[in-house]
């Protein structure tokens, strides 16, 4: 091989030789924001409170209601109890309820709440994991008016996939709880 044959196989390796190795590209993960809260007041009969305007009044009863998150495929249901002579059990079946996601779920936080100033007493549980519901609340005056409230999405419990949602949607049922009033 002569010296031009030598210099152009040179030039060759160092043109084509030098390249970075090519590596797959990570996975992207998706990357949810969502806008911060703008609240509006709702009133029913016997309570009012603040909630997202982004959520969307479903299914107004005398006794429920339902905030619909279409963009999110997430509903928050609110269910209305009058206390008479039966708070134990109220109590009961909403700690009941909260348990039986327990299954599925990898764990359960629960928070108590409590605003002695407005006479509001609850606890707050989220769940984490595939459950069928992110999260629930009740709250109460231990007196006359005991509300419960559950998160549910309508679409296949996959928690990486609903988590950023679920968080969303929990931060708005703390404002409901904070935000609550009772109408005498």
């Amino acid at each position: 091989m002569n010296l031009k044959h030598g210099f152009v196989v040179l030039l060759m390796t160092l043109a084509f030789g030098c390249k970075e190795e090519v590596l797959p590209k990570p996975q992207a993960e998706l990357r949810l924001e969502y806008p911060e809260a703008t609240l509006e007041r709702l009133g029913t009969e016997h309570f009012e409170f603040q909630f997202n305007s982004m959520a969307k009044i479903k299914d107004r009863k005398a006794q429920s209601l339902t905030l619909d998150y279409p963009g999110m495929k997430g509903t928050i249901f609110i269910n209305y109890k009058k206390v008479d002579n039966n708070l134990e059990k109220l109590l009961g079946d909403a700690q009941k309820f909260s348990y039986e996601h327990v299954v599925k779920a990898d764990g359960i936080d629960t928070k108590v709440f409590q605003n002695q100033e407005n006479g509001v007493y609850g606890q707050f549980y989220s769940v984490s994991g595939d459950a069928a519901s992110q999260a629930q609340f009740y709250a109460t005056d231990s007196l006359n008016h005991f509300v419960t409230g559950s998160l549910y999405f309508y679409v296949k419990p996959n928690y990486d996939s609903i988590y950023p949602a679920a968080v969303y949607l929990q931060n708005d049922m703390l404002t409901i709880m904070e935000s609550l009033r009772w109408k005498e």
